[in-house]
């Protein structure tokens, strides 16, 4: 018998599973672990949780399935994206890893695109715009604001990478992942040696880049011990948290885009060749399917602003009995769409997609007395949802064919959440019959690495069912239709504004 593990190195824990080669899920484990704030709009993380996570995780999936070590042939490594681990000679953190969702790099962003000769020859080298959160801006705000520890730093790891390394040994990355650093030549899969020397750093800083579905090491034998498995343990390359998700949700082909609302949105569309906004407002990244690409745009704050919303101001619901989410759930259903004129800008981190502005602020806007809290709850679901509708106009304004929309993450637990989705975006919203996400995805893509399957379309398509599907009331769609506009209107309004208040720390 042979079993694959699927790891996901995510922003609030790790999340293991192990599947046998049919994709039946037979143990499973979380773990969480904190992030750090240490300034606004900054947030870091320590890498040693990541590791502590991964071995407990894959420890406890491991035993919960009762199989043997040997069996278990090969591992998938999926991670949060754009984060930056700094190691130095001894391959020892230098400083806690900088986060997808830190903020601080601005004035990096604004150098990056000058020393490119501007944003257009930017997108042009590296398919995308300097944005905040990638990893690119990073390593510079390291070199220009803590020199000493950029001078010690030796090499720049993704976050699923330094577990890898931990696992193999390696330097290894993957071109999903890496294709959100900022560095890689997205159209050629390879790292962008033109813009490399244009910012004055040594490709001897990065991993070599494989395809996803690559062996890149097997587990040493101090890791195989820890791990209870063997060293004839592969690890493949695995994916970043969004390719990974798009493969455990069979978004492999042309036509399927996949709806994630975890802590942040994301909307994702398989493309059979490189397809570039010239503007930046989407991403184009490498696909964890060989030789394919995806376009993808991203709300830095989806289910996360609930999350908030849910822990910060009704912190009653959760000394209660009841699910506090399934309260305001049922409370926000019970309210008409549109949340009776009350809008929410989603824009608690900033935004990523369209508007790559960090100082951009969440808000409501159109509260009168007559609101509850069930308007609120609403008004985020739907502030939120419209967030990504601006990602699905910019996709269908490109020409890419959308005949389906799967919905993964928290959000798509929710069925109030999927009736949004499929009356904000106009199409039907299908859910899985398993869905694992990113985890799931990355342990197919090990499956594959091992020979279980000729390749990862092969591996979806035996994998992966459909469960149910929330068709579109096209009365509420024309009400939500009128509604975006009014939402896309009110960035504008406000724009200027949020650059006032961010000055005001």
């Amino acid at each position: 018998m042979s079993f694959y593990l699927g790891v996901d190195i995510g922003t609030s824990g790790t999340k293991t599973i192990l599947i046998d080669a049919t994709g039946n899920i037979l143990g499973e484990a979380s773990q969480g672990y904190p992030l750090h704030h240490p300034k606004p709009l900054w947030s870091e993380q320590d890498p040693e949780d990541w590791w502590q996570a991964t071995v407990k995780t894959i420890r406890a999936a491991v035993k919960r399935a009762k199989v043997k070590p040997a069996e278990v042939k090969a591992i998938g490594l999926s991670g949060q994206m754009h984060g930056a681990v700094f190691l130095d000679k001894s391959n020892k953190v230098v400083r806690r890893a900088l986060l997808w969702n830190d903020q601080r790099t601005a004035a990096e962003c604004a150098e990056i695109e000058k020393r490119a000769g501007g944003r257009s020859k930017l997108i042009k080298l590296v398919a995308n715009p300097a944005m905040t959160g990638f990893t690119a801006p990073k390593i510079l705000w390291l070199r220009n604001n803590e020199p000493k520890n950029f001078d010690r730093t030796k090499k720049v790891l993704l976050p699923k990478d330094d577990v890898r390394r931990r696992l193999t040994g390696e330097f290894a990355t993957e071109v999903s992942d890496a294709s959100g650093m900022l560095l890689l030549d997205v159209k050629k899969r390879h790292w962008s040696m033109p813009l490399l020397s244009k910012l004055e750093l040594d490709v001897d800083l990065f991993a070599k880049c494989y395809e996803s579905e690559e062996v890149t090491g097997n587990l040493t034998r101090d890791a195989a011990k820890l791990l209870g498995l063997t060293t004839d343990c592969v690890v493949v390359g695995g994916a970043g948290d969004c390719a990974a998700n798009a493969i455990g949700t069979g978004v492999v082909k042309s036509g399927i885009l996949s709806t994630s609302i975890g802590t942040s949105g994301v909307m994702f569309v398989h493309s059979d060749k490189v397809e570039i906004d010239p503007q930046g407002r989407l991403h184009t990244f490498c696909h964890a399917v060989r030789g394919k690409w995806h376009m993808m745009g991203v709300s830095l704050t989806a289910g996360g602003a609930l999350q908030w919303f849910t822990e910060q101001l009704c912190a009653e619901l959760a000394r209660g009995k009841t699910d506090p989410y399934k309260v305001l759930n049922r409370e926000a259903a019970a309210v008409a769409a549109g949340s009776e004129g009350l809008f929410f800008l989603p824009y608690l981190a900033g935004e990523r997609t369209p508007h790559a502005d960090p100082d951009a602020r969440g808000c409501f806007v159109g509260l009168t007395l007559k609101h509850t809290r069930g308007h609120l709850a609403r008004s985020i679901m739907e502030g939120v949802t419209y967030a990504m509708r601006d990602s699905l106009a910019i996709i269908e304004e490109m020409g890419v064919p959308v005949r389906q929309i799967r919905a993964s993450g928290g959000g798509a637990k929710s069925a109030l959440w999927r009736q949004l989705q499929a009356d904000l975006f106009g199409k039907k919203v299908v859910t899985l019959e398993a869905e694992q996400g990113p985890a799931f995805g990355v342990a197919l893509l090990a499956a594959v690495g091992a020979g279980e399957y000729k390749n990862i379309e092969q591996a979806c398509a035996a994998t992966i069912e459909l469960a149910s599907e929330t068709v579109v009331d096209r009365k509420v769609k024309r009400s939500y239709d009128s509604g975006f506009s009014v939402y896309q209107g009110l960035y504008q309004s406000l724009k200027s504004d949020f650059k006032k208040i961010s000055s005001l720390g």
